[in-house]
């Protein structure tokens, strides 16, 4: 054990909650997934990662993962603060909860204090589920690395394309 998990652990020896779900698209999968992953790990016993299939992450983000759910489950199956992870595959986290049955649901703070947090908030307290958000990794983003990929497909302008001959 580490002096980290060593500090991660209370007074009892104990971390806070037993169980931790961490539900996510995890796509192009950077440091801010693992940092996620690995803040979640230290605040439970087990560590319930929840990957959202390809049609879940077009209903919320309105376009499919660059990462096809299979890859994506994979990977996040192999990092090792990972205990399980589960395909998510209905839009309401209580139905998912009620499959998973976890204490605490981790979600990065850009959720806090917006209307689907507050929803979040309230109907995990009716299951006793409480929701923790750990600080949101502002300079990497899968969505600020699609639009980089994006960005170099695009075809070179005409004059920089001619100087390339």
């Amino acid at each position: 054990m580490t002096e980290q998990d060593m500090s991660d652990l209370g007074a009892s020896g104990h971390r806070p909650y037993r169980v931790g779900y961490a539900p996510g698209a995890y796509d192009l999968f950077h440091i801010g997934h693992l940092n996620i992953l690995r803040h979640a790990r230290s605040q439970c016993d087990y560590l319930v990662a929840g990957v959202v299939s390809d049609e879940m992450a077009e209903l919320a983000k309105g376009r499919r993962p660059m990462i096809p759910l299979v890859e994506r489950l994979e990977i996040v199956r192999s990092v090792k603060y990972v205990d399980a992870a589960f395909v998510e595959t209905v839009p309401d986290k209580v139905e998912t909860w009620k499959q998973v049955r976890f204490d605490v649901i981790f979600k990065g703070d850009d959720w806090r204090g917006t209307p689907k947090g507050d929803r979040l908030e309230k109907d995990f307290a009716a299951h006793g589920v409480d929701v923790v958000y750990f600080p949101y990794t502002v300079h990497t983003s899968s969505t600020q690395l699609r639009r980089a990929l994006d960005a170099l497909s695009q075809p070179l302008p005409e004059p920089l394309t001619a100087e390339l001959r």
